[in-house]
């Protein structure tokens, strides 16, 4: 059968080359926040969407709802939405920092916390955390877009201690710089990204990890639970 899988942050960059992996032979859901972003992919890759931004818990609880309701179950979610800031602490903007947690920690917690319960019913699922390499590295100016990926590192590896036991898996990913327009949607310009990672590159990854069975480990990409 196949398998239900909702992306978040689905319309564009990573997230769309994941749906594109595997929208030809899963069932396929793909969020953003707005429409003009969602729609156009999913019309491609022949893929369902939903319009759901994950700043607002009761948006996300009735999206999360509503794909139970139509789909009966959600066996992947792949939390991949996030957006970038970059610069001195003192200089950064008030909402601008609050809107970065609140997407990069906060949505993710969320959509996680929404979907755990359907997952814990039938004792099966999969979650994705995209966190990046700023989860487990310090630099210079990037401490608010450092520490939101940080909390994601930390949310990511108590959730795979509380659900040790379960056949739920909790898959940390840790990319570098890849070539999508994450900086460009923040109005920052990178001029480094020919040597970054290709999306579809760590798309083709998550689409491998998926065909493993539940207990398979793979430490270093955040798999820690071996046997259920």
């Amino acid at each position: 059968m196949d398998k239900t899988i909702v992306i978040t942050g689905g319309g564009q960059g990573l997230g769309k080359a994941i749906a594109t992996r595997l929208a030809p032979h899963e069932q396929v859901i793909i969020l953003d926040h707005k429409e003009d972003i969602v729609k156009p992919t999913a019309e491609k890759l022949n893929c369902q969407y939903k319009v759901c931004d994950i700043t607002q818990p009761e948006i996300i609880k009735t999206t999360v709802g509503e794909i139970i309701a139509d789909k009966g179950k959600i066996d992947v979610l792949v939390n991949n939405a996030g957006i970038w800031i970059q610069g001195l602490l003192e200089e950064g903007n008030d909402e601008r920092i609050q809107e970065v947690f609140a997407v990069n920690c906060v949505g993710t917690i969320l959509m996680t916390k929404y979907v755990l319960p359907h997952m814990k019913e039938k004792n099966s699922g999969t979650v994705i955390n995209i966190v990046s390499q700023a989860g487990i590295t310090a630099k210079s100016e990037r401490s608010i877009y450092n520490c939101s990926k940080w909390a994601m590192t930390g949310f990511t590896k108590c959730l795979q201690e509380e659900l040790s036991g379960t056949n739920i898996r909790i898959i940390g990913i840790y990319p570098g710089l890849m070539k999508t327009n994450l900086f460009k949607n923040a109005g920052a310009e990178r001029d480094d990204l020919e040597k970054a990672l290709n999306p579809d590159e760590l798309a083709k990854t998550i689409e491998f990890i998926l065909t493993l069975d539940d207990t398979t480990s793979f430490p270093e990409l955040g798999i820690k639970n071996i046997k259920y």
